[in-house]
């Protein structure tokens, strides 16, 4: 899908570890996240799924759109906050680097980690 260009989008391999917690537990734990920059707007970091407790997650009905990305899916912490982690499973073109990587809303869970 090509989808409308992003120059403005930077997405580049975070370079160190990545974690995100959650109630004292560590939900996800990477050394091959990559950060995506967007304009001024706080970095964000796509895990892949083999870094990420997936048998803490549960998909959920949510959605949203985004005119670079595309459509995003969600999924909810099993007994925690709903929708706050969003993946692009079939992104535009120009998004390739977040394929099937998770996101973590960061005021959805104790803290995101690097470094």
């Amino acid at each position: 899908m090509k989808g409308t260009p992003a120059p403005h989008i930077t997405v580049k391999p975070a370079g160190t570890r990545v974690r995100v917690t959650l109630k004292g537990e560590i939900i996800a734990d990477s050394r091959d996240a990559v950060a995506l920059m967007e304009g001024d707007y706080p970095v964000v970091y796509y895990f892949p799924r083999k870094d990420v407790k997936m048998d803490r997650l549960e998909r959920t009905e949510h959605g949203s759109y985004c005119p670079y990305k595309g459509q995003a899916s969600y999924f909810s912490v099993k007994q925690g906050p709903e929708n706050a982690i969003w993946t692009y499973e079939d992104p535009y073109d120009d998004m390739l680097g977040i394929k099937d990587r998770l996101a973590f809303y960061p005021n959805k869970v104790d803290s995101i980690t690097a470094g």
